[in-house]
Protein backbone atom coordinates (compact mmCIF):
# COMPACT_ATOMS: atom_id res chain seq x y z
CA UNK A 1 0.00 0.00 0.00
CA UNK A 2 1.28 3.27 -0.79
CA UNK A 3 1.52 5.67 1.74
CA UNK A 4 1.05 9.00 -0.43
CA UNK A 5 0.69 9.47 -3.83
CA UNK A 6 3.66 10.03 -6.31
CA UNK A 7 1.29 11.83 -9.09
CA UNK A 8 0.12 13.82 -6.03
CA UNK A 9 3.12 14.40 -5.18
CA UNK A 10 4.08 15.32 -8.68
CA UNK A 11 1.54 17.88 -9.15
CA UNK A 12 2.80 19.30 -5.86
CA UNK A 13 6.61 19.42 -6.71
CA UNK A 14 5.92 21.07 -10.08
CA UNK A 15 3.22 23.73 -8.70
CA UNK A 16 6.11 25.52 -6.14
CA UNK A 17 8.56 24.75 -8.62
CA UNK A 18 7.41 27.43 -10.44
CA UNK A 19 5.42 29.38 -8.04
CA UNK A 20 9.05 29.56 -6.55
CA UNK A 21 11.06 29.86 -9.79
CA UNK A 22 14.05 32.22 -9.54
CA UNK A 23 14.11 32.23 -5.51
CA UNK A 24 16.64 31.38 -3.48
CA UNK A 25 17.37 30.13 -0.37
CA UNK A 26 18.36 32.79 1.90
CA UNK A 27 22.34 33.48 1.71
CA UNK A 28 23.27 30.77 -0.48
CA UNK A 29 23.39 29.91 -4.56
CA UNK A 30 20.63 26.91 -3.91
CA UNK A 31 16.83 27.20 -5.83
CA UNK A 32 14.90 27.59 -3.21
CA UNK A 33 12.93 24.29 -4.67
CA UNK A 34 15.61 22.65 -2.16
CA UNK A 35 14.26 23.89 0.93
CA UNK A 36 10.69 22.61 -0.20
CA UNK A 37 12.14 19.07 -1.31
CA UNK A 38 13.89 19.20 2.22
CA UNK A 39 10.47 19.88 4.17
CA UNK A 40 8.60 17.15 2.29
CA UNK A 41 11.40 14.72 2.57
CA UNK A 42 11.06 15.27 6.74
CA UNK A 43 7.16 14.82 6.35
CA UNK A 44 8.02 11.93 4.32
CA UNK A 45 10.08 10.01 6.73
CA UNK A 46 7.79 11.07 9.53
CA UNK A 47 4.99 9.35 7.79
CA UNK A 48 7.05 6.34 6.84
CA UNK A 49 8.34 6.06 10.40
CA UNK A 50 4.49 6.74 12.21
CA UNK A 51 2.32 5.12 10.09
CA UNK A 52 -0.45 6.37 11.86
CA UNK A 53 -0.75 9.42 9.94
CA UNK A 54 -4.14 9.78 8.62
CA UNK A 55 -3.80 12.01 5.73
CA UNK A 56 -0.15 11.71 4.40
CA UNK A 57 -1.22 13.33 1.05
CA UNK A 58 -2.39 16.15 2.60
CA UNK A 59 0.96 16.25 4.89
CA UNK A 60 3.16 15.87 1.41
CA UNK A 61 1.33 18.63 -0.04
CA UNK A 62 1.09 20.99 1.96
CA UNK A 63 5.22 20.50 2.35
CA UNK A 64 5.24 21.19 -1.07
CA UNK A 65 3.31 24.27 -1.35
CA UNK A 66 3.90 25.85 2.54
CA UNK A 67 5.72 28.69 1.28
CA UNK A 68 3.80 29.48 -2.06
CA UNK A 69 1.03 32.03 -0.55
CA UNK A 70 3.50 33.40 1.78
CA UNK A 71 6.42 34.40 -0.54
CA UNK A 72 4.92 34.26 -4.07
CA UNK A 73 1.96 35.72 -6.07
CA UNK A 74 0.33 32.61 -5.71
CA UNK A 75 -3.23 33.49 -3.92
CA UNK A 76 -5.22 31.20 -1.12
CA UNK A 77 -7.97 30.92 -4.13
CA UNK A 78 -5.55 29.34 -6.92
CA UNK A 79 -3.91 26.89 -4.28
CA UNK A 80 -7.70 25.76 -3.28
CA UNK A 81 -8.66 26.18 -7.22
CA UNK A 82 -5.44 23.44 -7.72
CA UNK A 83 -5.41 21.41 -4.66
CA UNK A 84 -8.60 21.83 -2.85
CA UNK A 85 -9.83 23.62 0.17
CA UNK A 86 -8.16 21.19 2.69
CA UNK A 87 -4.52 21.84 1.29
CA UNK A 88 -5.39 25.38 0.86
CA UNK A 89 -6.50 26.27 4.37
CA UNK A 90 -3.36 23.95 5.58
CA UNK A 91 -1.29 26.31 3.23
CA UNK A 92 -2.82 29.34 4.30
CA UNK A 93 -2.33 28.58 8.21
CA UNK A 94 1.18 27.78 7.14
CA UNK A 95 1.63 31.59 5.96
CA UNK A 96 2.31 34.60 8.51
CA UNK A 97 0.03 37.04 8.20
CA UNK A 98 2.02 40.18 7.75
CA UNK A 99 -0.61 42.52 7.87
CA UNK A 100 0.40 41.60 11.62
CA UNK A 101 2.77 43.13 13.94
CA UNK A 102 6.19 41.24 13.19
CA UNK A 103 6.28 39.92 16.74
CA UNK A 104 2.43 38.83 16.71
CA UNK A 105 2.79 36.38 13.90
CA UNK A 106 4.21 33.35 15.23
CA UNK A 107 1.63 33.09 18.09
CA UNK A 108 -1.08 33.92 15.28
CA UNK A 109 0.68 31.73 12.57
CA UNK A 110 0.49 28.71 15.42
CA UNK A 111 -3.11 29.23 16.71
CA UNK A 112 -4.33 28.83 13.11
CA UNK A 113 -2.28 25.85 12.58
CA UNK A 114 -3.15 24.37 15.72
CA UNK A 115 -7.14 24.60 14.01
CA UNK A 116 -5.94 22.27 10.95
CA UNK A 117 -5.20 18.61 10.88
CA UNK A 118 -1.69 17.05 12.48
CA UNK A 119 -0.23 16.67 9.38
CA UNK A 120 -0.72 20.25 9.08
CA UNK A 121 1.34 20.75 12.14
CA UNK A 122 4.11 18.24 11.09
CA UNK A 123 4.61 20.49 8.24
CA UNK A 124 5.27 23.18 10.75
CA UNK A 125 8.09 21.24 12.95
CA UNK A 126 9.65 20.06 9.35
CA UNK A 127 10.06 23.07 8.13
CA UNK A 128 11.88 24.41 11.28
CA UNK A 129 13.85 21.44 11.46
CA UNK A 130 14.86 21.88 7.63
CA UNK A 131 15.74 25.80 9.15
CA UNK A 132 17.75 24.47 11.45
CA UNK A 133 20.74 24.33 9.32
CA UNK A 134 23.83 26.32 10.01
CA UNK A 135 22.38 30.29 10.11
CA UNK A 136 23.38 32.67 7.41
CA UNK A 137 26.81 34.39 8.13
CA UNK A 138 24.69 38.05 8.49
CA UNK A 139 22.85 36.90 11.36
CA UNK A 140 24.12 38.26 14.72
CA UNK A 141 24.56 36.21 17.75
CA UNK A 142 21.46 37.53 19.11
CA UNK A 143 19.01 36.71 16.13
CA UNK A 144 20.52 33.05 16.27
CA UNK A 145 19.65 32.88 19.91
CA UNK A 146 15.66 34.27 19.09
CA UNK A 147 15.73 31.64 16.19
CA UNK A 148 16.66 28.59 18.59
CA UNK A 149 14.08 30.02 21.37
CA UNK A 150 11.73 29.87 18.59
CA UNK A 151 11.56 26.51 17.51
CA UNK A 152 11.29 25.74 21.57
CA UNK A 153 7.76 27.53 21.14
CA UNK A 154 7.47 25.96 17.65
CA UNK A 155 7.92 22.35 19.26
CA UNK A 156 6.07 23.03 22.60
CA UNK A 157 2.81 24.38 20.64
CA UNK A 158 3.28 21.85 17.64
CA UNK A 159 5.32 18.56 18.96
CA UNK A 160 2.17 16.33 19.86
CA UNK A 161 1.44 15.90 16.14
CA UNK A 162 4.21 13.33 15.50
CA UNK A 163 6.21 11.68 17.74
CA UNK A 164 9.04 11.26 15.00
CA UNK A 165 9.08 14.94 14.45
CA UNK A 166 9.36 15.77 17.84
CA UNK A 167 12.29 13.87 18.56
CA UNK A 168 14.35 15.45 15.55
CA UNK A 169 13.38 18.65 16.16
CA UNK A 170 14.56 17.95 19.74
CA UNK A 171 17.96 17.26 18.51
CA UNK A 172 18.14 19.73 16.15
CA UNK A 173 17.08 22.56 18.38
CA UNK A 174 20.77 21.33 20.31
CA UNK A 175 22.62 21.23 17.83
CA UNK A 176 21.80 24.54 17.17
CA UNK A 177 22.49 25.64 20.33
CA UNK A 178 26.08 25.84 19.14
CA UNK A 179 25.51 28.61 16.71
CA UNK A 180 24.07 30.86 19.43
CA UNK A 181 27.17 30.44 21.82
CA UNK A 182 29.97 33.03 21.54
CA UNK A 183 32.85 32.46 20.27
Amino acid sequence: MLLWSPDTYTKAWNFASDAHRGQWVPGTKRPYINHLGNVAMEVMVAISATPMVQQPNLAVQCALLHDTIEDTAVTHGIVEATFGLEVAAGVLALSKNSTLPKAEQMADSLARIRQQPREVWMVKLADRISNLQPPPRHWSQEKIVRYGAEAQVILAALGEANEWLSQRMEEKIAAYRAYGEPD
